[in-house]
C-alpha cells in the first residue's frame, strides 16, 4: 500500500475472504447487480467468446443463451473467492492479462472499493478487443445515507469517516471516457432494503465484503455503537423497520473501433441551429 491510497489492499483481502464463507445469505445487491447487467447484455445484437469477470466474487456471473458457450475467466482480490470459482487472485487496478485478449468485460459489486478506479477502467478496456464491450456496476454516491446518518449523530463530538468515499453517476461516465472507452453511458437504479436495526444492516455490509476499508480508521467503541443504533431506530417507519438504500451506478462502454459510430465533425452542420430555431422545418 502506498500513501496515496485510501484502501487498505491486505484489509481488503481478508474481508472478502471472511465474506466467501456465507456469501450467498448476502449476495442480494450484487444479485441485484448481476440482473442489471443481464438486461444491458441481451439488448446487444451479438457474441461474445472470451469473457473476463472482474471482481467475480462466488462466480454466479454466468452467460446464457446463445452465448453459454462463451468461456468465463474469473479474477477476485480475495483469494478464497478467486479459489472457489477456479479464477486468479489479482486487484482490479493490477490486471495480470495480456491486452485485446477479451470480447466482454463484466465488473459487478468491486470497483467502488478499488484504490487506482481510473486504473481498474483502463486497463478493463486495454484487455479487450476492438470494439469489444465493458459492463460494469457498483454501489455509487448517495448510497448508505441513513447509515452515515447514525453514524454522525453517534460521533458529533469527534467525527470519523467511516464509509467510503462515493462516485456520483456524472463521475461515473467521465471516468468512462477517461479510460479511452466509446459511446460510453452510465445511469443509475436505486435498491431499498428495509431492516429491523442497525445490526443487521452492519451484518449484511460485513456479508457482502462491504465494511470499512479505509486505512487507519479507529475503532468505533460501544458507546457510539448504541448511540448510532439509537439514531438508526430512531428513523424507522411506523412498522418498526428503517429504510436504507443502494444506489447503483452501471456503466456501458465500449473498446473503440472504426466501425463504430462517430460522431459529425465539429462545423460539417448543413443548417445552423439558430437558423433552424426561427424557421423550423414543416414535418412531412
Amino acid at each position: 500500500m502506498t500513501d496515496a491510497e485510501i484502501f487498505a489492499r491486505a484489509l481488503r483481502r481478508r474481508r472478502r475472504d471472511r465474506a466467501a464463507q456465507d456469501y450467498a445469505a448476502h449476495d442480494f445487491v450484487r444479485a441485484h447487480m448481476l440482473d442489471g447487467i443481464a438486461e444491458r447484455l441481451d439488448a446487444v445484437r451479438r457474441s461474445f467468446g472470451e469473457v473476463l469477470d472482474l471482481g467475480c466474487f462466488d462466480g454466479r456471473f454466468t452467460m446464457s443463451g446463445t452465448m453459454s458457450g462463451a468461456r468465463i475467466a474469473r479474477v477476485d482480490a480475495g483469494f478464497a473467492f478467486a479459489c472457489g470459482a477456479g479464477g486468479v487472485q489479482a486487484d482490479e487496478d493490477r490486471l495480470p492479462f495480456a491486452d485485446a485478449c477479451f470480447d466482454l468485460v463484466v465488473s459487478a459489486g468491486v470497483l467502488d472499493s478499488v484504490n487506482d478506479v481510473p486504473g481498474a477502467l483502463a486497463l478493463a478496456r486495454r484487455v479487450l478487443r476492438p470494439d469489444g464491450l465493458f459492463l460494469g456496476a457498483f454501489v455509487g454516491a448517495g448510497s448508505l445515507a441513513t447509515l452515515r446518518g447514525a453514524l454522525r449523530e453517534a460521533e458529533r463530538d469527534r467525527p470519523v469517516a467511516r464509509l467510503h468515499p462515493q462516485i456520483d453517476v456524472r463521475a461515473a461516465g467521465d471516468l468512462l471516457g477517461r479510460a479511452g472507452f466509446a459511446l460510453p453511458v452510465a445511469d443509475t437504479e436505486t435498491l431499498t432494503v428495509r431492516y429491523r436495526d442497525l445490526f443487521g444492516l452492519l451484518h449484511d455490509l460485513r456479508g457482502m465484503a462491504a465494511g470499512n476499508l479505509l486505512s487507519g480508521t479507529p475503532s468505533l467503541d460501544r458507546a457510539a455503537l448504541f448511540r448510532a443504533a439509537a439514531a438508526f431506530a430512531e428513523r424507522a417507519d411506523a412498522d418498526g423497520r428503517t429504510a436504507e438504500r443502494f444506489e447503483i451506478v452501471y456503466l456501458t462502454g465500449w473498446a473503440p473501433d472504426p466501425s463504430q459510430p462517430q460522431p459529425a465533425k465539429r462545423g460539417s452542420a448543413t443548417v445552423s441551429l439558430a437558423t433552424e430555431l426561427r424557421h423550423p422545418r414543416k414535418s412531412s
